[in-house]
């Protein structure tokens, strides 16, 4: 639970305003005259403060209450028109079709994969299976992935047996 002790405003409001600025992206002097309108006077200053105490305990709190995904991925990235430039959106469904995760990338090749895989496997852990394209630097990507995972399999392996 996030703790608002000692803050002047009551939370419904911190989360109110932080909640504005996180999904719309204003800036802080124009999220001190929405306030305003809503019959609130704070400074922008205490905005930005908020901002950055409260997000990431949000983001926190958000990540514990997600939901578990199922162990069977489907992954693939397409090529879509972002603000008018072309960019590769990668992204990894489960079993049900439920999105796990998203990336865009200016590139399609062996890093962007292997930076999208482990942004994946950070935020949900390891799936069971990985079902995609054809995709070369998809299938590199992954590859890396399991080397990494080797190499610190070995590592630790390492490490234990140095103490017994």
């Amino acid at each position: 639970m996030i703790s608002f002790k000692g803050a002047h405003f009551p939370k419904d409001i911190i989360l109110y305003a932080v909640f504005f600025y996180v999904r719309y992206g204003v800036s802080y002097r124009d999220l001190e005259k929405i306030m305003a309108e809503r019959g609130v006077k704070v400074d922008h200053a205490t905005l930005n403060r908020w901002v950055i105490d409260y997000s990431p305990l949000i983001a926190a709190e958000a990540k514990k209450r997600k939901r578990p995904v199922a162990s069977s991925w489907r992954m693939d990235e397409t090529y879509v028109k972002v603000k008018g430039q072309w960019v590769y959106l990668y992204r990894a469904v489960d079993k049900f079709g439920d999105t796990i995760d998203f990336m865009v990338s200016e590139h399609r090749d062996e890093a962007a994969a292997t930076a999208f895989f482990k942004q994946v496997i950070d935020a949900n852990g390891f799936p069971s299976k990985v079902v995609m394209d054809k995709s070369g630097a998809n299938y590199a990507g992954l590859e890396n992935i399991n080397m990494l995972l080797m190499l610190e399999y070995v590592v630790d392996a390492g490490r234990f047996n140095q103490f017994y």
